[in-house]
Protein backbone atom coordinates (compact mmCIF):
# COMPACT_ATOMS: atom_id res chain seq x y z
CA UNK A 1 0.00 0.00 0.00
CA UNK A 2 1.21 3.58 -0.87
CA UNK A 3 1.04 5.52 1.82
CA UNK A 4 1.16 9.64 1.34
CA UNK A 5 3.56 11.83 2.05
CA UNK A 6 3.52 12.90 5.68
CA UNK A 7 6.24 14.97 6.29
CA UNK A 8 5.26 18.74 6.54
CA UNK A 9 8.87 19.60 4.68
CA UNK A 10 8.68 16.99 2.05
CA UNK A 11 5.34 18.32 1.48
CA UNK A 12 6.76 21.88 0.90
CA UNK A 13 9.54 21.05 -1.37
CA UNK A 14 7.42 18.85 -3.71
CA UNK A 15 4.52 22.05 -3.58
CA UNK A 16 7.29 24.22 -4.08
CA UNK A 17 9.57 22.24 -7.05
CA UNK A 18 6.07 22.31 -8.88
CA UNK A 19 5.42 25.59 -8.55
CA UNK A 20 8.75 26.65 -9.71
CA UNK A 21 9.09 24.46 -12.57
CA UNK A 22 6.13 26.04 -13.94
CA UNK A 23 6.99 28.37 -17.22
CA UNK A 24 4.75 31.35 -15.06
CA UNK A 25 7.41 31.41 -12.15
CA UNK A 26 9.88 31.75 -14.79
CA UNK A 27 7.85 34.79 -16.05
CA UNK A 28 7.83 36.56 -13.17
CA UNK A 29 11.38 36.02 -12.53
CA UNK A 30 12.33 37.67 -15.70
CA UNK A 31 9.97 40.83 -15.29
CA UNK A 32 11.45 41.06 -11.52
CA UNK A 33 14.77 41.29 -12.96
CA UNK A 34 13.16 43.46 -15.93
CA UNK A 35 11.66 45.91 -13.03
CA UNK A 36 14.78 46.45 -10.74
CA UNK A 37 16.80 46.79 -14.40
CA UNK A 38 14.16 49.55 -15.30
CA UNK A 39 14.25 51.31 -11.71
CA UNK A 40 18.28 51.46 -11.94
CA UNK A 41 18.31 55.47 -13.11
CA UNK A 42 15.68 56.14 -10.83
CA UNK A 43 18.12 54.95 -7.99
CA UNK A 44 20.77 55.94 -9.56
CA UNK A 45 22.22 52.70 -9.70
CA UNK A 46 22.99 53.36 -6.68
CA UNK A 47 24.68 50.53 -4.33
CA UNK A 48 21.80 49.31 -2.51
CA UNK A 49 19.86 49.26 -5.88
CA UNK A 50 22.47 46.53 -6.32
CA UNK A 51 22.51 44.82 -2.86
CA UNK A 52 18.32 44.72 -2.90
CA UNK A 53 18.92 42.04 -6.27
CA UNK A 54 22.57 40.50 -5.24
CA UNK A 55 20.79 39.75 -1.97
CA UNK A 56 17.08 38.62 -3.12
CA UNK A 57 18.31 36.02 -5.40
CA UNK A 58 21.31 34.97 -3.20
CA UNK A 59 18.38 33.92 -0.54
CA UNK A 60 16.48 32.31 -3.08
CA UNK A 61 19.23 30.30 -4.56
CA UNK A 62 20.29 29.11 -1.26
CA UNK A 63 17.10 27.60 -0.42
CA UNK A 64 16.13 26.71 -3.82
CA UNK A 65 19.69 24.33 -3.46
CA UNK A 66 17.94 22.45 -0.82
CA UNK A 67 14.54 21.98 -1.89
CA UNK A 68 15.77 20.81 -5.72
CA UNK A 69 18.18 18.22 -3.32
CA UNK A 70 15.35 16.70 -1.36
CA UNK A 71 13.11 16.43 -4.30
CA UNK A 72 15.94 15.04 -6.43
CA UNK A 73 17.09 12.44 -3.97
CA UNK A 74 12.96 11.23 -3.40
CA UNK A 75 12.75 10.77 -7.27
CA UNK A 76 15.74 8.90 -7.16
CA UNK A 77 15.11 6.79 -4.57
CA UNK A 78 12.17 5.93 -6.22
CA UNK A 79 13.75 5.54 -9.53
CA UNK A 80 15.95 3.03 -7.31
CA UNK A 81 13.13 0.93 -6.24
CA UNK A 82 11.79 0.78 -9.72
CA UNK A 83 14.91 -0.54 -11.55
CA UNK A 84 15.04 -3.01 -8.75
CA UNK A 85 11.74 -4.42 -9.06
CA UNK A 86 12.80 -4.88 -13.01
CA UNK A 87 15.77 -5.97 -12.62
CA UNK A 88 14.46 -8.70 -10.08
CA UNK A 89 11.22 -9.79 -12.14
CA UNK A 90 13.68 -10.70 -15.30
CA UNK A 91 14.47 -14.08 -15.20
CA UNK A 92 17.48 -13.84 -16.44
CA UNK A 93 18.75 -10.21 -14.79
CA UNK A 94 21.79 -10.54 -12.77
CA UNK A 95 20.16 -9.53 -9.25
CA UNK A 96 23.17 -8.94 -7.68
CA UNK A 97 22.91 -5.68 -9.46
CA UNK A 98 19.66 -4.47 -7.24
CA UNK A 99 22.28 -2.60 -4.96
CA UNK A 100 24.33 -0.98 -7.15
CA UNK A 101 23.82 2.20 -5.72
CA UNK A 102 25.13 1.30 -2.73
CA UNK A 103 28.95 0.36 -3.75
CA UNK A 104 31.75 2.57 -3.53
CA UNK A 105 33.32 3.35 -6.77
CA UNK A 106 36.07 0.72 -7.75
CA UNK A 107 33.27 -2.09 -7.28
CA UNK A 108 31.50 -0.15 -9.82
CA UNK A 109 34.33 0.69 -12.00
CA UNK A 110 34.69 -3.48 -11.93
CA UNK A 111 31.47 -4.18 -12.86
CA UNK A 112 31.26 -1.60 -15.48
CA UNK A 113 34.56 -2.94 -16.81
CA UNK A 114 32.90 -6.39 -16.88
CA UNK A 115 29.67 -4.98 -18.60
CA UNK A 116 32.04 -3.02 -20.80
CA UNK A 117 33.79 -6.48 -22.51
CA UNK A 118 30.81 -8.14 -22.94
CA UNK A 119 29.36 -5.13 -25.21
CA UNK A 120 32.83 -5.55 -26.86
CA UNK A 121 32.38 -9.29 -28.02
CA UNK A 122 28.90 -8.84 -28.14
CA UNK A 123 30.19 -5.61 -31.15
CA UNK A 124 32.68 -8.49 -32.63
CA UNK A 125 30.66 -10.99 -32.67
CA UNK A 126 27.74 -9.31 -34.72
CA UNK A 127 30.46 -7.69 -37.26
CA UNK A 128 32.08 -10.95 -38.38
Amino acid sequence: MIRPINSPFTRFAKKTSTYTGRPITFIVAVLVIVVWAVTGPIFQFSDTWQLVINTSTTIITFLMVFLIQNTQNRDTEALQIKLDEIIRSIEKANNALLDLEEMDDQELDRIREGYAVLARKERESTTE
